[in-house]
């Protein structure tokens, strides 16, 4: 992550060519932004009304937003991206568990119970009416990991189904100073969450419990409980069933304390796991808890609109923001329920809403189609563009690159710029380039222990071998430098990520916002004019899936 980008020759030379046929990618005095801060806060200040309720799929809100969002598409002049309509159905269904207030736990050192919400909180992706631990046994999997690349099992020598599992969030070797496992502090896969939850239910567990750290999740515990444990929504998969653990969740450090415990074991067992070689253990434990289930079925909608190429109309570019939040959920301390989430992500998906004005309104008109697709059920499992992905309306070998927007910068400019994942693939070069024309510098991931690349909408386009980019500003304050920038970033981290307190706030400048959209609308325009393909780089684990793509018929 600490490596400089070094920019390949063609895209040197394909930038040059660019430039000088296309003076918007130049930074020079000339340059004169199709963005706006006023027009970009009007979009977040109505989208993040509590007149939008928070903006959830299933609900008034989450319609009131489809709504808006296809009336101020099809207000700019473009085109419906699905056939005559700017709608993509997504099957959803909505499942809410109703768990009873303990978790009974049975061990040779006595009996407890844990307290729903308090130590734990449950999820699941069954639509039976009823499902219950009844002394189901509880196993040690360390980091709940198989990963051949790296001569790594965790679920080696021991037979899980029908079992709890307990795993750490993030990799193997997270928190220690041996940066020769996995990569070091930076997340792969592997250490999401929902890959352990994957794999688990391909290890045939019944339930699977990852032990919160805030460090290592980057976040606290209080956004698993504010996100989790009431009504979730997941793909509608009655007509293709597939297997997952009954029961998925989380157990905070305090609990995860306690349950070991109550094995004779303490947080050394935790440091053992990540040693090569770790082998899965039984706490002795027995856990015995119940869920009552109501399940909704309906569809949501992924808002798509586009702007059909002038010479190569059969290959797309696509920008992307998710659309929903959290709509009504658990009061805080003010007693305020609404979860608005101004920034994330109706900046987002304003930032979308401007993108395609800019492009329509350009006089340089794309070669390229560009598509504008904002996705529902984002913050539910990066639903919509996975279903996107799964189901694409414009084939996935013709699609050039995803571009996605996710939070947007409301404070200063920055010197610097992020890239998520760094090292993934060519549009990194694109965003370099650029940057350096704004007077700005690459910077790695402040926090590459927290899986970015894997936690929001571009990923599921990765996963199908799109070459995709999330970008955000850095917190090397152009003004103030980066310990100030620093703060910004921890306090929305702390206090207001998945909280009630994320609100419109009409003193935010967004000029850090405009600045890097500047830098997402440049990439767009470069890509729309060239006919060359931004390629995976040499060891990305995404690269064979696009080689294989692009073979098929």
């Amino acid at each position: 992550m600490t490596k400089k980008i070094c920019v390949s020759v063609l895209a040197i030379v394909l930038l040059l060519e660019f430039s000088a046929c296309h003076s918007p990618a130049s930074q020079s005095t000339s340059y004169i932004s199709p963005f706006n801060r006023d027009s970009l806060l009007n979009h977040i200040m109505i989208l993040a009304s509590d007149s939008f309720q928070g903006r959830k799929p299933f609900t008034a809100g989450g319609q009131k937003t489809v709504d808006y969002l296809q009336n101020e598409f099809a207000s700019m002049g473009l085109e419906p991206g699905n056939g005559a309509s700017f709608l993509q159905d997504v099957p959803l269904v909505e499942i809410t568990p109703i768990p009873d207030p303990v978790m009974r736990v049975e061990s040779a050192k006595g009996n407890f119970e844990l307290q729903n919400h308090k130590d734990y909180v449950l999820v699941t992706e069954s639509t039976d009416s009823v499902i219950s631990l009844n002394k189901d046994e509880l196993i040690f999997a360390g980091y709940g990991v198989v990963a051949p690349e790296y001569h790594w099992n965790d679920y080696a020598g021991i037979n899980v189904k029908g079992k709890v599992v307990l795993v750490m969030v993030n990799d193997p070797g997270f928190g220690t100073a041996d940066t020769s496992i996995f990569k070091g502090s930076t997340m792969t896969y592997y250490g999401r969450w929902t890959y352990k939850y994957e794999e688990a239910a391909r290890q045939g567990a019944k339930g699977i419990l990852v032990i919160h750290n805030t460090t290592a999740a980057s976040y606290p515990f209080s956004v698993v409980q504010n996100s989790w444990g009431s009504s979730n929504l997941f793909l509608d998969e009655s007509k293709d069933p597939v297997y997952h653990c009954p029961f998925e969740g989380w157990v905070s450090a305090d609990a995860a304390k306690k349950l070991l415990a109550a094995a004779g074991k303490d947080s050394s067992l935790l440091m053992q796991a990540n040693k090569p070689g770790f082998k899965a253990i039984s706490l002795h434990e027995k856990l015995s808890t119940t869920l009552h289930i109501k399940t909704r079925y309906n569809n949501s909608k992924n808002v798509i609109a586009k702007i059909t190429g002038s010479k190569r109309p059969d290959e797309y570019i696509i920008y992307t923001a998710h659309w929903d939040h959290f709509g009504i959920g658990q009061p805080d301390k003010n007693g305020d329920s609404i979860y608005n989430g101004a920034i994330d992500n109706a900046s987002g998906t304003a930032a979308l809403l401007e993108m395609a004005r800019a492009f329509k309104n350009s006089t340089v008109k794309p070669e390229r189609t560009i598509l504008f697709i904002a996705v529902t059920a984002e913050e539910q499992g990066l639903l919509g563009s996975e279903y996107y992905s799964s189901h694409p309306l414009y084939p996935l070998n013709k699609t050039v690159a995803n571009l996605n927007m996710d939070v947007v910068n409301a404070n200063g400019k920055t010197k610097d710029i992020v890239i998520s994942g760094m090292g993934q693939n060519e549009l990194e070069d694109y965003v370099s380039a650029i940057a350096k024309k704004q007077d700005r510098y690459i910077a790695p991931d402040d926090h590459p222990e927290a899986g970015h690349y894997f936690r929001s909408d571009h990923f599921s386009f990765a996963k199908k071998g799109v070459p995709a980019l999330s970008v955000g500003g850095g917190i090397d304050d152009a003004e103030k430098g980066k310990a100030f920038g620093r703060k910004l970033e921890n306090d929305y981290t702390m206090n207001h990520y998945h909280q009630p307190s994320d609100e419109y706030d009409s003193n935010w400048t967004f000029a850090g916002g405009l600045q890097d959209m500047d830098l997402l609308f440049q990439v767009g325009e470069q890509l729309a004019s060239e006919s060359s393909w931004p390629a995976w780089k040499e060891g990305s684990e995404f690269k064979a899936v696009r080689e294989k793509s692009e073979k098929a018929p």
